[in-house]
């Protein structure tokens, strides 16, 4: 798995390849107290959508303003479009459930997700041209979810209000209990 992890950094050009090829394993394999359900490549609909919800509510603590979620093309979707005092970021957004074979969705954001999303932030770019000028990155979100409710989440996920989070640490949102593992900006070239 680590190895997997350090080839991923490699082909996305990351510096200190094999310190976050670690890191990531490790996040992934911290022991839980929390009896972790079955892991599956299959994430609920709406666990998915939390964990890009919950990405937002950190970003915009972060003083960032969101100006998409879900913004749909030919070529895809991109999970958020968020502006901050720099520019831009483009930010895919993976939520996995512990024990998830890919490195908590790392390994998803292979070089053909890259080209997609490269090609739907171009289009993007070209719909909305007072930004085409601002400086663009691509970063990847990387949240756990470490449990789930006993049952289906009722409320509507729009509703739902995020606590102040810190990366690495747990929060409970509508009886799942999440952690954004890893924000890693500037994951790989525009």
């Amino acid at each position: 798995m680590v190895c997997a992890a350090i080839k991923w950094c490699k082909s996305a050009k990351l510096e200190n390849n094999v310190s976050v090829a670690v890191l990531l394993v490790a996040a992934m394999n911290t022991s839980n107290t929390n009896q972790p359900f079955p892991s599956s490549s299959k994430v609920p609909p709406n666990l998915g959508k939390l964990g890009e919800q919950l990405v937002s509510a950190w970003l915009q603590q972060q003083g960032w303003t969101i100006l998409h979620q879900r913004w749909r093309c030919y070529w895809g979707e991109l999970d958020i479009i968020a502006q901050f005092p720099e520019g831009l970021a483009f930010v895919e957004v993976k939520t996995r459930t512990l024990g998830s074979w890919d490195v908590n969705g790392l390994l998803a954001v292979d070089a053909k997700k890259q080209a997609k999303l490269w090609q739907a932030a171009e289009l993007f770019l070209a719909e909305n041209p007072q930004l085409a000028n601002c400086a663009c990155r691509f970063d990847v979100a990387l949240v756990t979810c470490l449990r789930q409710p006993s049952q289906r989440l009722k409320a509507s996920l729009d509703l739902l209000e995020f606590p102040p989070l810190q990366p690495g640490e747990p929060i409970e949102v509508g009886g799942y209990r999440f952690v954004l593992a890893e924000y890693l900006s500037h994951a790989f070239e525009a």
